[in-house]
C-alpha cells in the first residue's frame, strides 16, 4: 500500500514575521571549517548547479545538433523532466523562489530589484537549511541576484563562508556576440569553474552543498571561437521574422541591436542564434570541468546533482527575444536530477513539476527534515516511478498575467481575472502556440473549467497518493494493447509500412490511411508509457537483434525530420533505446555523414569493457590523427552524443583535403578499419 503525501497547511508572508529563526546557533564559522569533517554517515553531498536564461535547447532533450556532452552525461546517468516550469520569468524573482521554496506570490520578490530577505526576513533557504543541519555551504557564481545577496553571508545565514563571483563586465555598447581568441579561463563561466574545482578540493573531506551559478547563455554571446566553429550551420531550419518592442532586454544594452522596432535581418538573427547556442556548448564545457573533479576526488556517488535553468529564452519566437512572457520558450526550464543509487536512470519524465519543487526535493533526498513553509513538493516519488500520476497544473507568473500549463493546455489570464484578456493554446494541435482558442464559442466550458483550475491555484493541482489508482485506460501508442508502449509496438508499426490492410488497425497511429516513420515516431514519443499508472515504469528490452531496425528509423527519421516536438521526442527516444542494448560482439561501423564536411562521426558497438581509440589514416598509410577515447564501458556508442566525433583536421589543427580516408577502432585486443571518403 502506497503511503498518503503529507500535504501542509498554506504558509503565509504573516507566518513568517511571526516566526522567529534560530539558524544562527547551528552555523560553521570559518575559524573551525579546516577541521570539520563529515559526520552525518548516510547523507549525501549536494552540488547544486544553475544556469542563467537556458532554455531546454540541449543534446539530452532531443537537439542532437547540440553539442553539450557533459550535461548529456548528467541525464544520462539521471533523471530529465520534459516539464518542469519557473515560477516568474526574470533572474530574481525565479532564483528567490527556488532558494525560499515558496511562490513569488508568498515571498514577495516580483522583479529584480527586490532582495527576499527585505519582504520575508525570516524565510528559510535551502542552502540555509543544511547550513543548519551541519552542512558546509558553498556558493560559487550567481546563485541569487544582484548585490544584495551578499548580506546573507554577512548575516551568517545561508553561506559558510563569504560568496564567490566573478567580476561582472560591463555591458553598455558593447555587441551582442563575438567570438573571441581566449581561452576558456578568460571568461567569468571558466573562472567560475576554476573556483570551483579548487573549492571541490578544499572541501572534499566535508559534508558539504556546493551551489554553482554559471552565466551563460545570458547575453552577451561572447564565446571563445572555438565554441562558435561547433555551430557552423543554423541549429534551426526555420528562423522567425522578429520585431521586437523597444523596451526589450535585447534592445537595451547592445551597440550592434537595431533600435526602436526595426526588424532584425535574417542575417542577424542567425548570428544571434548561433551566439546563443555557442555560448550553452561553452558552459557546458565549463560544468564538464566540475563534473570531473568531483569523479577525480571519487565524490560523485555520494552527491546529488541538480542541473536547472532559472528559466526559458526567447529566440526570435512570438516576434521576441530573452524572457519576461507567459509563453511556454519563457518559461520552460531544463531540470535534471541525479543522487546515488539513482534507478530508472536515463529516464525522462513527462510529469508536471515546478522549480520550487527543488527545496523539498533535496531535503527528501538527503533525509533532512521538510520545513513545513515550503509550497512545493518533493519529486522523490516521480525519480522512483517517472510514470506515475503528478501534478495537474503548474503555475506561472509575469508582472500581470497568471499562467497554468496542463498536460494538454496552456491557460493565460492577462489582468485581475483575465480583465484584459485570455489566452489559451491547444499542444495537441498547436504546439508552437499559435492561435488562441479561448474566445472559441466551443471552447467556452473548457475555459470555465480551466479558469476555475487558475484560481484554485497550486494547492489543488498538488497529487495524491490516496487518489492515484484509476481504472486502466487504452493508449493509442499501444499497438498490441498489452498496456504498455515498449519495442514490439515499434516492430509492428515498421512491419506495416506500406501495407494497405494491416494486420493491426492500431499501427496507423495518425489515422491518415497510411502507415508510415510519422506513426513509428508517434509510439516512439511516448515510448515506456502505460495504461496502468500504478505500475513500474517500463524498462527498454533491447536486444541486438532490434539496433539495425532502430538505426533505420532514425535515418528516415532525421531525413524528414522538420523540427517539431513530435520529432524531436521520437527522435531522442530512439537513440536512447540503442543506448541500452547489450551487443554481442565488438563492430566498428559506417562513419556518418559519409562523405563529410568538415566534421563526422564514428559509431562503434562495444561487447565488453576496453580501451578504445581511433586511428585515422590518409590512403598512403600516413597517421592524419589519433583519437584516444579512454576506457569504455560495454555497449553501444552509435547516437552523436556517444559516437566518437571528429571534427576533420589533422593533428596539426588543419582541415583534411578531399580523397580516400581509412580509420581503425583499437579496443582491448580488438582491432578494425574501414574506409571513409571526403568530398568537399
Amino acid at each position: 500500500m502506497q503511503k498518503k503525501l503529507s500535504i501542509q497547511r498554506p504558509f503565509t508572508r504573516r507566518d513568517f514575521l511571526s516566526t522567529s529563526l534560530k539558524a544562527g546557533t547551528a552555523a560553521f564559522t570559518t575559524q573551525i571549517f579546516p577541521k570539520q569533517k563529515a559526520i552525518a554517515q548516510g547523507r549525501y553531498n549536494v552540488l547544486f548547479i544553475i544556469v542563467d536564461d537556458l532554455r531546454p535547447l540541449l543534446g539530452c532533450y532531443g537537439y542532437p545538433q547540440m553539442h553539450t556532452p557533459n550535461i548529456d552525461k548528467i541525464a544520462e546517468r539521471g533523471m530529465l523532466f520534459n516539464r518542469a516550469y519557473c515560477q516568474f520569468p526574470v533572474c530574481n524573482p525565479s532564483r528567490a523562489s527556488i532558494l525560499t521554496g515558496l511562490h513569488p506570490e508568498t515571498n514577495g520578490v516580483l522583479n529584480n530589484r527586490t532582495h527576499f530577505r527585505e519582504t520575508v526576513p525570516e524565510a528559510v533557504t535551502f542552502p540555509q537549511h543544511f547550513k543548519t543541519h551541519g552542512y558546509h555551504t558553498r556558493s560559487i557564481g550567481k546563485i541569487v541576484h544582484g548585490p544584495k545577496t551578499f548580506a546573507d553571508f554577512q548575516a551568517q545565514l545561508s553561506w559558510s563562508v563569504p560568496i564567490w563571483r566573478a567580476k561582472l563586465p560591463p555591458y553598455s555598447g558593447i555587441p551582442s556576440w563575438q567570438a573571441l581568441d581566449v581561452e576558456d579561463d578568460a571568461l567569468r563561466d571558466g573562472q567560475i569553474a576554476k573556483q570551483a574545482i579548487k573549492t571541490l578540493e578544499e572541501i572534499q573531506d566535508l559534508q558539504f552543498l556546493l551551489a554553482v551559478g554559471f552565466r551563460k547563455p545570458h547575453m552577451p554571446f561572447h564565446a571563445p571561437t572555438k565554441y562558435y566553429d561547433l555551430y557552423e550551420t543554423p541549429i534551426f531550419k526555420d528562423v522567425p521574422s522578429v520585431a521586437p518592442n523597444s523596451k526589450n532586454e535585447i534592445r537595451q544594452y547592445y551597440s550592434d541591436i537595431p533600435p526602436g522596432n526595426v526588424p532584425f535581418s535574417e542575417e542577424q538573427t542567425l548570428a544571434l542564434i548561433r551566439g546563443y547556442a555557442a555560448s550553452i556548448s561553452y558552459m557546458d564545457a565549463q560544468v564538464g570541468r566540475v563534473l570531473d573533479q568531483l569523479d577525480t576526488l571519487r565524490l560523485t556517488e555520494k552527491t546529488v546533482i541538480i542541473f536547472v535553468g532559472d528559466h526559458g529564452f526567447h529566440l526570435g519566437e512570438h516576434g521576441t527575444w530573452a524572457k519576461r512572457t507567459p509563453f511556454e520558450v519563457s518559461l520552460h526550464s531544463p531540470l535534471i536530477v541525479n543522487f546515488p543509487g539513482q534507478a530508472p536512470t536515463g529516464v525522462k519524465t513527462d510529469a508536471l513539476v515546478e522549480l520550487v519543487d527543488i527545496y523539498p526535493t533535496l531535503c527528501d533526498l538527503c533525509q533532512l527534515p521538510t520545513p513545513p513553509q515550503l509550497e512545493g513538493i518533493s519529486m522523490v516519488p516521480v525519480l522512483r516511478q517517472p510514470t506515475r500520476p503528478w501534478k495537474t497544473a503548474a503555475f506561472s507568473r509575469i508582472d500581470g498575467k497568471h499562467s497554468m500549463r496542463t498536460e494538454q493546455y496552456r491557460y493565460t489570464e492577462y489582468g485581475y481575472k483575465g480583465v484584459y484578456g485570455r489566452v489559451l493554446y491547444d499542444y495537441e494541435t498547436d504546439p508552437d502556440e499559435t492561435v488562441n482558442i479561448a474566445n472559441l464559442p466551443e471552447n467556452r466550458k473548457l475555459v470555465a473549467r480551466l479558469r476555475e483550475q487558475l484560481h484554485a491555484g497550486w494547492r489543488a493541482a498538488l497529487p495524491d497518493a490516496s487518489e492515484q489508482i484509476h481504472a486502466p485506460k487504452t493508449l493509442v501508442w499501444d499497438v498490441n494493447n498489452d498496456h504498455v508502449v515498449d519495442i514490439q509496438d515499434l516492430i509492428l508499426v515498421s512491419s506495416s509500412f506500406g501495407v494497405s490492410t494491416p494486420e493491426h488497425p492500431k499501427v496507423d497511429v495518425n489515422k491518415d490511411g497510411s502507415v508510415d516513420i510519422i506513426d513509428l515516431l508517434l509510439v516512439a514519443a511516448h515510448f515506456g508509457k502505460s495504461s496502468d499508472p500504478t505500475a513500474p515504469p517500463a524498462r527498454p528490452n533491447i536486444h541486438p537483434e532490434h539496433l539495425s531496425s532502430i538505426e533505420e528509423w532514425l535515418t528516415e527519421a532525421r531525413r524528414i525530420d522538420d523540427g517539431s516536438d513530435l520529432f524531436r521526442r521520437g527522435i531522442a527516444n530512439l537513440e536512447l533505446l540503442i543506448k541500452t542494448a547489450s551487443p554481442t560482439e565488438t563492430v566498428l561501423l559506417p562513419n556518418y555523414p559519409n562523405p563529410f564536411n568538415p566534421e563526422t562521426w564514428i559509431p562503434y558497438d562495444l561487447a565488453e569493457d576496453a580501451e578504445v581509440s581511433i586511428h585515422i589514416y590518409n590512403a598512403k598509410g600516413e597517421s592524419i590523427r589519433r583519437l584516444s577515447l579512454g576506457f569504455q564501458t560495454a555497449g553501444p556508442y552509435r547516437t552523436p552524443s556517444r559516437a566518437v566525433y571528429w571534427d576533420g583536421r589533422n593533428t596539426s589543427g588543419e582541415i583534411t583535403a578531399s580523397g580516400l580516408y581509412f580509420y581503425t577502432l583499437q579496443a582491448g585486443d580488438f582491432k578494425k578499419t574501414r574506409q571513409m571518403v571526403i568530398i568537399k
